[in-house]
């Protein structure tokens, strides 16, 4: 009975470490994080999830009548991507309206465009934006204003997709900027 519950033992054992071994060494790529999508770029082109396949990507969800978060992680963003030189080059980057109903395409281009000319706007069809940011994980939702406007609340990170789509990590809002281009610099290698 001893060398059966011993053989069971050292074979439990092997079996764990088999397992170990291949979730530490597997080779495929993570699945791709998000929704399939079709949306319109600030050109007014079609995108898709495909965008984001082929090269690292900086994702951001936000709103052009955002009064700080938005255009500080714009700017920021901007930043530190030129601080990363020819590295940075390799991320594309993306600006994903939760506000597609005032967020046109056009509104969405000029926006971006202020800022910088490294951050590609998406917007499209209220739904079909609503669902992709939801597939997401992203938190919005609109509080309406005592004069009658509303403005939005929403997930304040900038997501870092590897080449393949998959989620790698996130930039906080206010995050130190050494550490955000450090995360970035770590991307560009995916």
């Amino acid at each position: 009975m001893r060398y059966l519950f011993a053989a069971l033992v050292v074979a439990l054992g092997i079996a764990l470490f088999a397992l170990t071994f291949a979730m530490v060494n597997r080779t495929e790529p993570e699945a791709a994080y998000g929704v399939p999508f079709e949306l319109t770029d600030q050109d007014g082109a079609p995108i898709s999830e495909a965008a984001f396949r082929g090269q690292p990507t900086a994702l951001f969800f936000g709103f052009t009548h955002c009064p700080e978060i938005c255009p500080t992680t714009l700017y920021e963003l901007d930043g530190w991507l030129a601080e990363l030189g020819e590295t940075g080059e390799r991320i594309d980057a993306y600006f994903v309206t939760i506000d597609p109903e005032r967020d046109t395409p056009e509104v969405l281009g000029d926006y971006v465009a202020s800022v910088t000319d490294r951050v590609r706007g998406i917007s499209g069809d209220p739904e079909a934006v609503r669902e992709m940011a939801r597939g997401f994980g992203v938190y919005f939702k609109r509080v309406e204003l005592d004069d009658g406007d509303y403005t939005m609340d929403h997930t304040a990170s900038v997501f870092l997709l590897d080449s393949n789509g998959a989620f790698r990590k996130t930039i906080a809002y206010g995050e130190n900027p050494e550490t955000a281009i450090e995360k970035l610099r770590d991307l560009a290698g995916t």
